[in-house]
C-alpha cells in the first residue's frame, strides 16, 4: 500500500498475502481509513509523546528503524500534511548520516500507557532542529499485543556507547529473549518505508541463533503492510529497547515469511525468519527510563 498516497490500492506484495489469508475484503474496507491529512485528534496524539520510532533505508540501501526522542511536544504536526520532529538520532546510529538528507520514510508514535498508536509513511528532509516529514498515508492502529508501561524517570544525558557486530553476543541475546515489543522497519520494492509495531508475551520473539530470530505474525488489521513489503522486499531492520536501561539493540538483514505450520507457536498466522548482518548496541541511547510492563491481554 505504500506505493499509493491516498491509500486506496496495494502493492502485488501485500495483495499476495492478503490472498493467502483469506483476508482481501477485509483488507480493502480496512485500507478506506487512510489519509494523507493529519487529523485532528492525531495531531493532539503526536504532541503528548515523548518518543517516535522512525523506519528508513541507509545510503546502502539497509533498512533500519531508531528512536527519537524530547520532551512532549518535540513531535507535532505542522500543516496538514507535515509532521516537525525536533530530534536527531543519537552519534553513533545507524540512521543518523541518512537522515541529514531526503529519504522515504516511516513512523510509528507509540503511547504504551495508553496502549494507542499512530503510523505515518512519506518523506522526510533535514530542519534545523530535525526533520520533517511531509505526509503521504497517515492511519490509527487497534491496541493489539501492546504491553502497557509508564516513563518513571528522565535521566541526564550521557556520551552514548557504541558496539557493532556481525552477530548477536550472549548479553543481547538475552535482551531479545525478554523482550515483549520490537519494531520492524521494511520497504517496498520501490522504496517506501515502513515503520510497525511488534509485541507479545516474552519469548515470542525468539533467538534461534546468533544471527537469525523467528517472531509469530499475529491477527492484526488485514492490511499485511510489514508482511506485503517483506514478500516483495526481504530488506528489513529491528529495534529492540531495553526499556528500564536506555540499552537499544539495531539489527538490519532480510526476513522470510514461513508458512510451515510446524514453525508456528500459538495464535499465529505464520512465521517471520530474520538473518541479520549487523547489530548496533548504544548504550545510552535515550533519557527515557520506563516502568515494568503490563502484558497485553489479547496476547496468545
Amino acid at each position: 500500500m505504500n506505493a499509493l498516497p491516498t491509500g486506496v490500492g496495494y502493492h502485488p506484495g501485500e495483495l499476495a498475502v492478503q490472498r493467502r489469508m483469506g483476508q482481501a475484503d477485509i483488507a480493502q474496507r480496512v485500507g478506506r481509513m487512510i489519509r494523507p491529512d493529519i487529523p485532528d485528534a492525531a495531531a493532539e496524539f503526536l504532541t503528548e509523546q515523548p518518543m517516535v520510532v522512525v523506519a528508513a533505508a541507509d545510503d546502502d540501501g539497509r533498512m533500519w528503524a531508531t528512536q527519537l526522542v524530547g520532551a512532549p511536544g518535540f513531535v507535532h504536526a505542522s500543516g496538514m500534511r507535515a509532521i516537525d520532529i525536533d530530534a536527531v538520532p543519537t552519534a553513533g546510529d545507524p540512521l543518523a548520516e541518512s537522515l541529514r538528507g531526503a529519504r522515504q520514510v516511516g513512523m510509528i508514535a507509540l503511547q504504551p500507557q495508553s496502549r494507542r498508536r499512530m503510523r505515518v509513511n512519506g518523506v522526510s528532509a533535514p530542519t534545523a532542529g530535525g526533520l520533517r516529514i511531509d505526509t503521504e498515508q497517515v492511519y490509527s492502529n487497534c491496541p493489539k499485543y501492546i504491553s502497557r508501561r509508564s516513563v518513571e524517570e528522565w535521566v541526564a544525558a550521557g556520551t552514548p556507547a557504541v558496539r557493532r557486530a556481525a552477530e548477536l553476543d550472549a548479553a543481547q541475546r538475552q535482551l531479545i529473549s525478554r523482550a515483549d515489543a520490537f519494531f520492524v522497519a521494511s520497504a517496498d520494492p520501490d522504496g517506501n518505508a515502513d515503520a510497525s509495531h511488534r509485541g507479545g508475551n516474552p519469548g515470542f520473539l525468539q533467538v534461534l541463533s546468533p544471527t537469525r530470530l523467528r517472531w509469530p505474525d499475529y491477527r492484526g488489521n488485514s492490511m499485511f503492510m510489514t508482511l506485503g513489503n517483506i514478500a516483495a522486499d526481504p530488506r528489513c531492520g529491528l529495534l529492540v529497547l531495553d526499556w528500564r536501561t536506555g540499552v537499544t539493540l539495531q539489527l538490519t538483514g532480510t526476513a522470510e515469511i514461513t508458512w510451515d505450520e510446524a514453525t508456528f507457536t500459538a495464535g499465529a498466522q505464520c512465521a517471520i525468519d530474520f538473518t541479520l548482518t549487523e547489530v548496533v548496541e548504544i548504550s545510552g541511547a535515550t533519557p527515557l527510563r520506563w516502568g515494568e510492563p503490563e502484558l497485553s491481554p489479547v496476547n496468545p
